[in-house]
């Protein structure tokens, strides 16, 4: 069905939105939202009525709809002071007041009868890129294994899903194209994807080979590609690590491919995801420079959708982090960082950055079992979010756990090896390493990140007191050059008010360590 109202049309076949034949990007919520209006546009929906359609019932905060409302508006060319399509009826709900045709074309502007070439492809409509996961080839030679490729295409489409900055196809959509020989490209225009997922399950005896790559659909390029195998003892158990590998690599290169195409934007075309995406590629270098640069970024993208979950989260975790590195007083963010946390888990409660912005907050509140609460809940919207797992790692052992934080921080190390931010990872596991009293894998682990990032100021504390412990007076006076270089204002009274840690004795051995490599 088409509706055309004004100078638009929106197709509810293609699920597309345009407006003088330019198509008009919007969430998928969003488009729900807007036809339904469009569909009852007899009368007044209600707010509880909108809810049971466009969320099954969940429950949703009232600013979550709001905002949902006011995204509408904004893609049909209407506004909150306007309302000329889109009008609240106070105490009632809403109602789509345009005047709207229905059919193939409207008669004050017919189709011209001449030959039209096939529309370039365009993203998405909705303000998350779109992904397809394709269902992977069963190259075996025998159908009996077809159940296996299949479950690891749904796996990797469940397990993409639970990102939420990216719009995933369902499964029922992606595998009609099982079987059939289909370009890529066409493909991607008729489902309206940037990025497509695709790949080969080989089993041979008690041996399986899984071939994967991302194509950027949109540029003609293979983002990133990788073979697997392994031995199937436990099938089950075989699938869920491939998905689990699988969805940690392609996350990283999803997120430089937007920032990518972000910094390639004009400044004036920029909406709030690409903010949002150049926000991330800054945050990620780990500099004060960089961090301060995302968050004025972040604060932008607020100014367009003042209920944006992600970058309310992003926005949050970034102010505690850059305290957390020193470069700002903690004193000084924690307010805000709150603030913006708890908004963010207010406009999104499913978001799993805005629980790790609120988990974060929470730890440099010493609210521990809030902030672990926090960190859990985030894995359990999003289990392969290697970040979340690095702070929920450190959250454990500040909360004197320091067991269940190296286990955490293995599994963060596992799950993203490639991750901008791993440098990190092995800067917390160093530390960890510390907390647990054995200083040779501190060591170990804080030149690994040094390595990697030779700036991380984190892996300078922990390889300054480990070495200090060992008493390593080389090393020590070294490592604390290092750290007095990479943060200025570094003190023993510094550590031992910032830094969160709940036992006394912990707060102690950091310091003694410190004071024995010559920190005053």
């Amino acid at each position: 069905m088409k509706f055309f109202f004004s100078n638009q049309v929106l197709d509810t076949d293609t699920r597309e939105l345009s407006r003088q034949d330019m198509p008009v990007s919007l969430e998928p919520q969003v488009f729900d939202l807007v036809v339904h209006l469009m569909e009852n546009r007899d009368r007044v929906v209600s707010k509880e009525e909108l809810i049971e359609k466009i969320w099954q019932g969940r429950h949703v905060a009232e600013s979550t709809l709001t905002s949902r409302i006011n995204a509408a508006r904004k893609a049909v060319g209407d506004s909150g002071a306007e309302q000329a399509l889109i009008r609240t009826i106070a105490r009632k709900g809403f109602r789509f007041v345009g005047s709207v045709q229905t059919g193939k074309q409207t008669a004050a502007a017919p189709e011209p009868m001449v030959a039209r070439r096939e529309p370039a492809m365009q993203p998405a409509p909705t303000d998350r890129p779109g992904i397809a996961v394709l269902p992977f080839i069963n190259v075996s030679g025998d159908r009996a294994q077809e159940y296996f490729s299949d479950g690891i295409s749904e796996d990797i489409i469940t397990a993409l899903s639970k990102l939420r900055w990216f719009f995933v196809i369902a499964r029922n959509s992606s595998f009609v194209y099982k079987g059939r020989s289909v370009h890529i490209n066409e493909i991607a225009r008729e489902l309206g994807v940037r990025y497509v997922v695709e790949g080969s399950v080989r089993r041979s005896g008690d041996q399986v080979r899984i071939s994967a790559q991302l194509n950027d659909v949109t540029t003609g390029s293979h983002l990133w590609a990788e073979r697997y195998d392994r031995r199937i003892e436990d099938v089950f158990a075989v699938q869920d690590e491939i998905t689990e590998a699988i969805v940690a690599a392609v996350e990283p290169h999803l997120y430089a491919a937007e920032s990518f195409r972000a910094q390639h934007k004009p400044p004036g075309s920029l909406d709030a995801w690409d903010l949002l995406m150049r926000a991330l590629s800054h945050f990620w270098r780990v500099t004060p420079q960089d961090n301060t640069v995302a968050q004025a970024l972040l604060e932008k993208a607020i100014n367009i959708d003042p209920h944006y979950g992600k970058a309310l989260g992003l926005l949050a975790t970034s102010r505690i982090f850059g305290a957390h590195m020193g470069w700002a007083p903690m004193s000084s963010v924690m307010a805000c960082a709150t603030r913006e946390a708890l908004a963010a888990t207010e406009a999104d409660s499913e978001d799993a950055w805005a629980h790790l912005g609120l988990g974060y907050s929470y730890l440099f509140a010493r609210r521990f079992d809030d902030a672990i609460a926090e960190f859990e809940l985030a894995l359990r919207l999003n289990p392969n979010f290697a970040l979340s797992q690095a702070f929920y790692a450190v959250a454990l052992c500040y909360a004197g756990r320091y067991k269940e934080g190296d286990a955490a921080i293995r599994r963060a190390l596992r799950l993203s090896p490639r991750d901008p931010m791993v440098a990190i990872y092995y800067g917390l596991g160093g530390y960890i390493q510390f907390a647990g009293g054995h200083y040779d894998e501190a060591i170990r682990l804080a030149r690994e990140s040094l390595r990697q990032r030779a700036d991380f100021v984190g892996a300078h504390r922990v390889l300054t007191a480990a070495a200090g412990i060992k008493g390593d007076r080389e090393l020590a006076a070294v490592a604390l050059q290092g750290l007095c270089q990479a943060q200025p204002n570094i003190s023993l009274e510094w550590i031992a008010r910032e830094l969160p840690m709940r036992l006394a004795e912990d707060r102690e051995h950091y310091l003694d360590g410190l004071r024995r490599a010559g920190l005053r």
